[in-house]
């Protein structure tokens, strides 16, 4: 018990597409507007079925329209019925859409992914800092009396070897080969290569 359904309503004929898309080919806006009103419904069901998005559906919609404005004359009767191609010019279009957007997103994510860079971690680099000062502070306790005071003048207070030399009343030379020893001791001690 099934009544036909007419999608152009009860008893009417629906417009002629062929000849309509005919003289929308030649330019006829009265043609286009009523073949407008016949393929836009199918034409937004479609594309919102491709893209479910309302709003780019609008607008991929009316980009079909206008295709089909603009190629009207490239349609052959030969090869298939108005409505189906039509409908092909909006598939392509929407996944054509979706396509771009995949790839965008894809072209975002690797150019973050590119430009991501390591989260400073404060804790970390104090700790380690920590670590270190009191490598150094161990080593230097295993240096003499006169290497740690001739390395702490000239590396912590910013003092030359012949003021070194002068403060601690010792020799230029004496202070030199003093501090390369020192420095080498120190070497040693914190592992660090030559």
């Amino acid at each position: 018990m099934s009544a036909a359904v007419h999608l152009s309503g009860p008893g009417r004929p629906g417009p002629d597409l062929p000849d309509l898309l005919a003289r929308v080919a030649r330019g006829d806006q009265d043609a286009f507007s009523r073949l407008y009103d016949t393929v836009s419904g199918p034409v937004l069901g479609l594309v919102r079925q491709v893209l479910r998005d309302p709003a780019q559906s609008e607008e991929v919609a009316q980009e079909v329209l206008l295709e089909v404005w603009r190629t009207a004359a490239r349609y052959r009767a030969d090869r298939g019925e108005v409505m189906p191609w039509v409908l092909t010019i909006a598939h392509r279009r929407a996944v054509d859409r979706v396509r771009s957007a995949q790839a965008a997103a894809d072209r975002d994510r690797r150019s973050a992914a590119a430009s991501h860079t390591p989260v400073f971690d404060e804790v970390a680099e104090q700790v380690e800092g920590r670590l270190e000062r009191e490598q150094v502070r161990r080593c230097l306790k295993s240096l003499t009396e006169l290497q740690r005071e001739s390395l702490t003048l000239a590396y912590y207070r910013g003092y030359t070897y012949p003021q070194v030399a002068e403060v601690l009343g010792t020799p230029l030379g004496t202070v030199k080969t003093r501090m390369r020893d020192a420095l080498i001791r120190l070497r040693d001690c914190l592992g660090v290569g030559a």
